[in-house]
């Protein structure tokens, strides 16, 4: 990301030199530069969640049994948010790391189309 804001500034700076040639050229690899940093930021973010098997024991008349289950964390708007998965009997570790990524993804996507684009209608994003 600094890359790409040295190169923004650079391309600035010749742009006023009139040399439009390199300008240009270096505005051009600024851009994408920023577009890769925007791609591994967000690719970080979605990344950035715990998977843990959690256990609730019952206790009844005829005696107690433990249930395992899969909880997922990740913060969210300097939140913790906890999400229960499912059964450790229905879900495999790796089934639940997906199931954790992709509803990570729908609870961020608003907040992260906001970030990467401002100023655009948030209802333009939902239905994607």
């Amino acid at each position: 990301m600094q890359k790409a804001w040295e190169l923004e500034r650079e391309a600035k700076i010749l742009a006023r030199g009139k040399k439009t040639r390199p300008a240009t050229k270096a505005h051009a690899e600024a851009e994408k530069l920023k577009t890769q940093a925007e791609a591994l930021v967000l690719e970080a973010r979605l990344e950035d969640l715990t998977v843990r098997m959690a256990e609730k024991i019952k206790t009844t008349k005829k005696g107690s049994k433990a249930y395992t289950y899969w909880m997922a964390s990740w913060r969210e708007s300097g939140k913790v948010r906890n999400i229960h998965l499912g059964s450790t009997r229905k879900l495999s570790r790796q089934a639940a790391m997906q199931k954790a990524r992709n509803m990570k993804e729908m609870a961020l996507k608003p907040e992260l189309e906001e970030q990467f684009h401002p100023g655009r209608h948030r209802s333009l994003f939902l239905f994607d």
